[in-house]
């Protein structure tokens, strides 16, 4: 173990030794003590893009953290139990629709608004990666059950995170659960796991085919994966080492939502000469390339994250997406306060 695990991990007793008994020794079934402290935010690493910038100084407070993303047989339950209907299930609202599209788009035809959700599809080729259009696809039927289409299942995929849920399904499942999504700052101070100042989740070493850390892209994207990881999309939850507290999969596999809005210049609003403390994010979201779209966080990175394309599977990196979509590299966890 390094030094700083080692002092990571002293920290994580530190605090737990001044929590009631009940709160250290039992935390909510399938979620992690998280102790709190301060931290660098934001990288410069090489890899990194201008909305990881400036690093900056935050402190969050003690919280729990789903030890994993929120599998398919977990939102099944929440199904059952409330008979929730997920955005992807549902007829497309033109009058949301065209509020993030530009003033005199025609409405699109009626089959154009069935129920489905943005599906991946390799190309088989070599293509430019500036137009995402060229391996994502409207697919009419795919949901949360059917993640690649109507003929697809999630039967042999229990313990797979869900996805194809929009923010607004992670939010009621988060109400139903009795639990909330995490804001970015407590998701990147989860993620780094009590490593300071490290570009991965697992510390520096460098991204491994013979032991792979993390379900990402291997190969040429998005015409190849040689699957050395194991998978082409998702891959069970707790398949890879869990990080230095205890989570699994803070590092690929699937983007996970998070609570705040998504501003590209969020960090260079914050005033660096001072500790940002438990930041909910902006009050409203900003991005010049999408300026009608309002967009909620994600984190972490998918399956799809490849050095040649986006290497969001940092724990610096940082997505928005609108909250009303979909997709089959996204799922989200959830948090508890410590009381």
């Amino acid at each position: 173990m390094s030094k700083k695990s080692l002092a990571a991990l002293t920290c994580s007793m530190l605090f737990i030794s001044h929590v009631s008994g009940d709160e250290a020794s039992k935390p909510p079934a399938g979620m992690v003590l998280i102790p709190g402290g301060t931290f660098l935010m934001g990288s410069d690493h090489p890899l990194s893009r201008p909305d990881e910038r400036p690093r900056h100084q935050v402190k969050v407070d003690a919280f729990y953290l789903d030890e994993t993303e929120v599998t398919n047989l977990q939102f099944k339950k929440f199904i059952d139990a409330t008979g929730y209907v997920t955005t992807a299930e549902r007829p497309v609202n033109w009058e949301e629709l065209k509020k993030q599209v530009p003033p005199g788009t025609p409405k699109p035809p009626a089959e154009a608004l069935l129920p489905g959700s943005m599906v991946f599809q390799s190309p088989g080729r070599t293509v430019p990666l500036n137009d995402i259009r060229r391996w994502w696809r409207w697919t009419h039927g795919a949901d949360w059950q059917h993640p690649e289409g109507p003929e697809s299942s999630i039967k042999d995929r229990m313990d797979h995170p869900v996805i194809q849920v929009s923010w607004d399904d992670a939010q009621a499942y988060c109400k139903w659960a009795k639990k909330r999504l995490p804001t970015e700052a407590e998701w990147e101070f989860a993620a780094r796991g009590g490593l300071e100042d490290k570009p991965f989740v697992w510390g520096d070493a460098p991204l491994s085919n013979e032991t792979p850390q993390a379900n990402i892209w291997q190969g040429k994207f998005p015409a190849q994966n040689t699957k050395q990881d194991g998978y082409v999309r998702t891959a069970p939850v707790k398949n890879y080492a869990a990080n230095g507290y205890g989570l699994y999969d803070m590092s690929g596999n699937v983007w996970e939502w998070c609570s705040d809005w998504y501003r590209l210049d969020t960090y260079a609003l914050r005033d660096a000469s001072k500790v940002t403390v438990n930041p909910a994010g902006p009050d409203k979201p900003f991005d010049p390339r999408r300026p009608l779209m309002p967009q909620r966080l994600q984190r972490g990175g998918s399956f799809l994250c490849n050095d040649t394309y986006c290497s969001s599977y940092r724990p610096a990196a940082r997505m928005g997406c609108s909250p009303d979509t979909g997709m089959s590299h996204v799922g989200f966890r959830c948090v508890m306060p410590v009381k």
